[in-house]
């Protein structure tokens, strides 16, 4: 019985400690964005210990058996046997997500959940922000991390065991097996308490970052299947009428007076421009003016909304929060939701309907998260996409067909129109995202040169623009889809969620600068608002413009979390832990009741849709 316990020890001690070297990997890994010493790297082994050690039971369950089979039945080969598949099995996955959830994390700021799962549908969205090498190598890695767990559990795990001696013996060490069950469920529940094992347990840290390193990345993996497309079934937070009274006044979508002189006509034609996550810190809102200068310059001769906020962090997300006036939530793609998506309103719709023409233009793979099927269904009459375009053409960028190309098919579509029936189009850009590869080299940085380039194609688009008849009516809305990490600036700062929205064009009366804190949802009913056309289906999009506008707040939802901004500062709601993540406000818990509410009352109206 000595060996067999002593077996069973050296595996679950042996998982553990392979579980607190990958931490210190993910933490090395990562240092150039998040610097740590060893102190932080001590405390993050420490409190994320209690994650690991029930995470470590899961892999023990199997060798566990294999012992007690092994007390009846004295052929060990085949228990070795199938204790050598089993590792094998959870080599390869322990690698897989250790690999993946580090060098993900660089691009997306959390860590390693079932999110990723849509993007491998279209493998396309991975090649496209990564070079091949960049792939070979981190498969190589997986490869060789797979082999050397493989080969320390093969190396502790005995060739031969000894018999388990007479009846009384065998019957004894049963029953001590049965009676360690009991603990592994214990171990695995995270104790005998209500609260079972969550990943918040291991939160520790103001810096968000040493939190995510405490995390298992394999039980935050699995954890979050969970959630599935059904996660608005979990945020019930109060009853029916505290809801109401936590959210009353926040989204009063009623247009009523303000200012009506914005436009030189109520019916200009429309472009809608995405700018691929152009977040603020780009920009003069950073305190950045090198990096765009032409959409800094812009900003100032046009109606400029100096505060409004994104509402998501991912551009399935934000197309729909833009185009359709529909928030965003933690876990949840309403544009990977045919069945929810084509229940939105939209502002495509509600053009349509008084006799507009309306169009979509992407130099990428328009089938990519269900965008083909969300935008058709929502009102665009003809999508021009990657497949549209040269062969060449298609292969001049990663994701597709680069921004200034893009910007000449759309500068087409708009002045060289052979009827004269008012239009809306929509476009996304796509060049500023990883792996920034654009063909101007004007900064070091490969991210803001990246951007750099884009504003250079806004620049050129406009004074191109500028100098024909088409000018005159047009209304050119431009904001960004989402924003990204940068430079150390995550979801916990308010900065990150901080964008432009600019409206240009000659159908604008005057340069003005709107400084109300607004979100990016607001869009739709603040421009149909301004066209004088009724936007009530719009439960959640409000007009900024409006008398009725009272109560200036913005949502933003990231992966399990969320950020409610108003006048009194900002708080940001960590779902994992179940506590705030960061606050400047000084009326934190207002804020956190308020947002917990908008999750509640936005998420229930999504559920019955």
């Amino acid at each position: 019985m000595r060996q067999r316990t002593l077996f069973v020890i050296k595996v679950y001690l042996v998982t553990v400690v392979i579980f607190i070297i990958a931490k210190l990997l993910f933490m090395a890994y990562n240092s150039g964005t998040y610097p740590f010493t060893v102190s932080d790297f001590a405390a993050v082994a420490w409190h994320g210990l209690s994650l690991d050690a029930s995470t470590a039971i899961y892999l023990l369950i199997l060798p566990f058996l294999a012992t007690m089979v092994s007390l009846w039945w004295d052929r060990w080969k085949p228990m070795h046997t199938t204790l050598k598949v089993w590792y094998g099995i959870i080599a390869v996955a322990l690698a897989a997500t250790f690999v993946s959830d580090t060098s993900l994390y660089e691009f997306w700021g959390f860590k390693l959940n079932n999110t990723v799962l849509p993007y491998l549908e279209n493998p396309q969205g991975i090649t496209s922000s990564v070079s091949t090498w960049y792939l070979a190598g981190r498969i190589a890695l997986t490869a060789a991390t797979a082999y050397i767990i493989y080969k320390v559990f093969t190396f502790i795990t005995p060739k031969k065991m000894p018999p388990a001696g007479r009846l009384g013996g065998k019957i004894a060490a049963t029953a001590v097996c049965i009676a360690v069950i009991p603990i592994f469920i214990i171990g695995i529940r995270g104790g005998v308490t209500d609260a079972t094992t969550n990943i918040g347990q291991v939160y520790f840290s103001q810096k968000q970052y040493l939190n995510h390193a405490a995390v298992n990345p394999l039980f935050c993996f699995l954890s979050s299947f969970e959630h599935g497309s059904k996660d608005y079934d979990i945020y019930n937070y109060y009853d029916e009428r505290t809801c109401r009274e936590l959210t009353d006044g926040v989204y009063n979508t009623e247009s009523r007076g303000g200012d009506t002189l914005l436009l030189n006509n109520r019916r200009p034609n429309v472009v809608v421009i995405l700018l691929e996550g152009c977040g603020g810190v780009f920009t003069e809102i950073g305190g950045r003016k090198d990096i765009m200068p032409n959409l800094n310059r812009l900003a100032h001769e046009s109606i400029y909304f100096t505060r409004c906020y994104g509402n998501s962090w991912r551009t399935d997300r934000g197309t729909v929060c833009a185009l359709s006036g529909y928030p965003s939530f933690p876990n949840t793609s309403v544009m990977k939701m045919p069945d929810k998506s084509r229940t939105m309103p939209s502002i495509a719709a509600s053009l349509k309907r008084e006799g507009y023409t309306t169009e979509y233009l992407y130099g990428g793979d328009i089938n990519f998260t269900n965008m083909r099927s969300y935008l058709i269904s929502t009102g665009f009459e003809r999508l021009t996409s990657m497949d549209d375009f040269t062969k060449e053409e298609q292969k001049s960028a990663k994701w597709g067909v680069r921004d200034d190309i893009t910007f000449e098919r759309l500068y087409n579509m708009i002045t060289s129109r052979k009827d004269d029936r008012r239009f809306l189009i929509g476009y996304s850009t796509l060049s500023s995202h990883e792996p920034w590869d654009v063909p101007t080299h004007d900064m070091d940085d490969e991210v803001l040169n990246s951007f750099h380039y884009l504003d250079r194609c806004i620049g050129q688009f406009i004074i191109r623009l500028r100098a024909t008849p088409a000018w005159d009516n047009l209304l050119v809305i431009m904001l960004p889809d989402h924003s990204i990490r940068y430079g150390g600036i995550d979801n916990t700062q308010l900065i990150y969620n901080h964008i432009p929205m600019i409206w240009t064009g000659g159908a604008v009366r005057q340069p003005k600068e709107i400084s109300l804190i607004c979100n990016q949802t607001d869009l739709a009913a603040t421009l149909l608002g301004r066209m004088g056309i009724s936007h009530d289906e719009f439960s959640f999009s409000r007009d900024v413009l409006s008398d009725t506008y009272r109560y200036p707040t913005a949502m933003n939802t990231y992966n399990n979390g969320f950020m409610l901004t108003d006048s009194t500062g900002y708080i940001v709601y960590d779902l994992d832990a179940s506590g705030m993540a960061a606050s400047q406000s000084d009326d934190a818990e207002r804020l956190e009741r308020m947002g917990k509410a908008i999750l509640q009352v936005t998420s229930n109206d999504l559920k019955n849709r």
